[in-house]
């Protein structure tokens, strides 16, 4: 009796352990099921937002250089070939390229990939034409290059396809090489098993994998890289269940997209798409035999079949890979034996080639998170399309490289940084963003995040309050000592040359910088007046009513200073700065277009005097390094902080404005003024672009007159010491803001000949 209950006891535990364990099979494998469905049906991976410079426009006439040109193709991911045979390639010969551009969709729509021919000469397009016909074209754009992506914290990159996009010889090829059997089993392949088992056991080592295809995918999207019993088990279990769930279709897509095929620093290359673009700068319906061997081959180990850094090895897995095709039956003989013939690539990968220019990319997220949330930029696979210019980016980025080094040897100061901004003087679009002298370096960005005082870059807008009071360019100003009280201390600020020039006309006070007459007529419009200025220029920020404002005592970043001088810059028109055009989602469905928006903030004949005014700077004044030419003419501003701890310079041409800023990071002194320091990056960098002459348009409300430059008074043309100013017109300014001079034009005419006609009299 006491043994049949012991015996009762041990069943009745025994099918409860089995009770218990089936509960908690049926229960995790319920858990498995849920895990997978919920990444199958929902959103597969985290895709990063990809941003893509300003397409190369070309035309005919359109000044560029040949080494410009091949340049901006590299930069784009094109590639040099003998023959161009698809889209994305190119061919140079002496000044004629022939290149197809690729498919891309624009806000407007896909533009498709065409084949044209360019002829460069005298640093022009000379020609622009068909390459089929020879049709001439007035008009084509390559599609522009990626510079750059938002990635989550698992940083890979991949180009997600579709079943459709896959092409058949990969297909064919990757199951033949690494699932034969993926039509017929159920997500795990016994035979397959056993087989390796039998393989490895003779071998004395692992030389042969038993994992199908289903398998493989779900351990890179579910599974850690531990490799114990329990984990083989899970993983044989979850490649049944999603076996079951999906088709055949679904799983191979989902593998495609999802397979690691090398690296880029620490950008993970995933997907056979990612992987066509970043080893051979071709889409994967372009890829050769060879190539797709390639790519199949490098499933097995992506790094130790790495094309450019382990040749041997990847040129051995590509001769299995083609035997196995030609077994197949997936190609004939005659094919392998050309494919094998091939160089593994033709092309160097464009390492690195994405987040190329660090400082630009941090203002397009700061942009952006404004509008997006983190989670979007870094997931949504949201495409960017940014205003940057890569030949302007280049040439800021270098001359700021050179110049610094230079001047570091000329002074003997070291650790000398920089920052530069440049943007196109009529729409406000960002070209070019340069965060230090090491572009290429991440980390402070000097151009958003270092607010240094401003100097004498504030001075244009107290010129321009004053002329909006009715004071003219000729106006005389008091260039004296004076004594200031500057928030409870004593102020005594004096000019850079330490010399009081009495009177002089208001041109010459701001051409020549002269702090001292800036500062009596800061006092004399009022505090306040001058900060409203300043705030329609564009600085909104709160600004303390202190005298030493007058001088440029206040903290503004590179940017921010371009910002109120790109009103300046466009004729008073307000134009907020944007660095993005459109973005649109991972279908190419536009979501925001960032069009042109224009505020008038100042009229334009105010606007025409005070950029006259600051063309004299170049002519006459602190900036006159870059006096004008028949080629070039500017205006613009120095800018110098106390004790020489910041050089600024801010200029522009008829189509692009720059700002530049020299400084250290420990805010101790440079020994550079705004002359000695940025305007020479400036002045290099503008050269370098080529940009074009800065011609005014003048109002219909200007009239001119000469005035003698000691005197301020009248005087003839004949005067060796006059100079020709631009004023408003008596009859186009409000009767309490009249100019002290009522000179018109008549009275030009009138006084001239007057003139003439005495010297007649005395000679007659």
């Amino acid at each position: 009796m006491k043994k049949t209950t012991i015996a009762v006891s041990l069943t009745g535990g025994f099918l409860c352990i089995l009770l218990i364990l089936a509960f908690f099979t049926v229960r995790q494998v319920m858990q498995l099921n849920s895990e997978i469905e919920q990444t199958f049906e929902g959103k597969r991976w985290s895709l990063p937002a990809v941003l893509y410079a300003r397409p190369l426009e070309l035309y005919p006439g359109l000044e560029l250089t040949q080494e410009m040109l091949e340049k901006e193709l590299q930069l784009a991911g094109y590639r040099r070939e003998v023959r161009v045979q698809d889209a994305g390639g190119y061919h140079r010969s002496g000044a004629t390229f022939e290149l197809v551009t690729r498919d891309f969709v624009y806000p407007s729509g896909l533009e498709k990939s065409v084949a044209i021919s360019v002829v460069i000469t005298n640093d022009h397009v000379a020609r622009l034409t068909e390459t089929g016909s020879g049709s001439p074209l007035a008009f084509s754009r390559i599609d522009p290059a990626r510079i750059g992506s938002f990635h989550p914290l698992v940083h890979e990159d991949r180009i997600v396809l579709q079943s459709s996009e896959i092409p058949l010889l990969l297909r064919e090829t990757l199951i033949a090489v690494e699932d034969k059997a993926f039509f017929s089993h159920h997500g795990i392949s016994i035979i397959g098993i056993a087989r390796a088992f039998l393989a490895n056991l003779a071998a004395g080592k692992t030389v042969q994998g038993g994992s199908t295809l289903t398998q493989q995918l779900v351990k890179n999207l579910f599974l850690n890289r531990q490799r114990t019993l329990s984990r083989k088990i899970q993983e044989a279990v979850m490649a049944v269940i999603l076996d079951f769930n999906y088709s055949k279709e679904e799983i191979l897509t989902a593998y495609c997209n999802e397979v690691y095929l090398g690296q880029d620093g620490a950008r993970a290359i995933h997907g056979f798409a990612m992987a066509s673009q970043f080893h051979f700068r071709r889409d994967l319906k372009d890829l050769s035999v060879s190539q797709i061997a390639t790519l199949v081959g490098m499933v097995k180990g992506p790094i130790y079949y790495d094309p450019l850094k382990k040749s041997d090895n990847a040129l051995s897995r590509r001769e299995v890979v083609l035997r196995v095709m030609q077994t197949e039956n997936i190609i004939d003989e005659q094919t392998a034996l050309a494919a094998q013939k091939q160089p593994l690539t033709d092309v160097v990968p464009q390492k690195n080639s994405f987040n190329r220019f660090p400082a630009f990319l941090e203002l397009v997220r700061r942009q952006l998170q404004t509008e997006y949330r983190e989670e979007d930029l870094k997931s949504n696979g949201l495409k960017i399309l940014t205003t940057l210019d890569p030949q302007v980016q280049w040439q800021g980025e270098h001359q700021l490289l050179n110049s610094v080094n230079e001047i570091e040897g000329r002074t003997g100061v070291k650790n000398i940084e920089g920052a530069v901004v440049v943007t196109g003087r009529e729409n406000g679009e960002i070209q070019a963003i340069a965060g230090g002298r090491n572009a290429l370096q991440p980390g402070f960005n000097r151009a958003l995040d270092a607010r240094r005082h401003i100097g004498s870059l504030v001075k244009p807008a107290v010129y321009l309050t004053a002329l909006a009071q009715g004071y003219t360019l000729a106006s005389p100003l008091l260039d004296t000592e004076i004594n200031l009280d500057n928030n409870g201390e004593s102020w005594r600020p004096e000019n850079y040359d330490q010399i009081s020039h009495g009177r002089v006309g208001l041109y010459t006070a701001l051409a020549k910088s002269y702090n001292l007459a800036t500062v009596r007529l800061g006092l004399e419009l009022g505090l306040p007046e001058v900060i409203s200025t300043l705030a329609r220029l564009g600085y909104p920020k709160p600004i303390e009513p202190y005298p030493s404002l007058l001088l440029g005592a206040i903290d503004m970043s590179p940017l921010e200073v371009t910002q109120f001088y790109q009103t300046i810059a466009s004729g008073g028109f307000y134009l907020p700065l944007r660095s993005i055009r459109a973005v649109m989602d991972s279908d190419n469905s536009l979501l925001t277009r960032y069009g042109l928006e224009v505020e008038q903030h100042f009229s334009p004949e105010l606007m025409f005097l005070l950029t006259h005014g600051l063309q004299r700077v170049m002519e006459e004044g602190t900036g006159s390094r870059y006096k004008p030419t028949a080629s070039r003419s500017y205006a613009g501003k120095t800018g110098t902080s106390d004790n020489l701890r910041d050089s600024w310079f801010a200029g522009f041409s008829g189509d692009r404005l720059s700002v530049v800023w020299l400084g250290r990071d420990d805010n101790k002194p440079t020994k550079l003024t705004g002359a000695s320091g940025a305007l020479i990056v400036w002045g290099r960098i503008m050269q370098g672009l080529r940009t074009a002459p800065l011609e005014q348009s003048e109002p219909a409300g200007i009239d001119w007159g000469r005035i003698d430059a000691g005197t301020l008074q009248w005087t003839h043309p004949l005067n060796p010491d006059s100079t020709l100013l631009p004023f408003i017109s008596v009859n186009d300014t409000d009767s309490d803001r009249q100019p002290e001079f009522d000179i018109g034009i008549e009275d030009v005419k009138n006084k001239t000949k007057t003139f003439f006609d005495s010297l007649y009299d005395l000679f007659k």
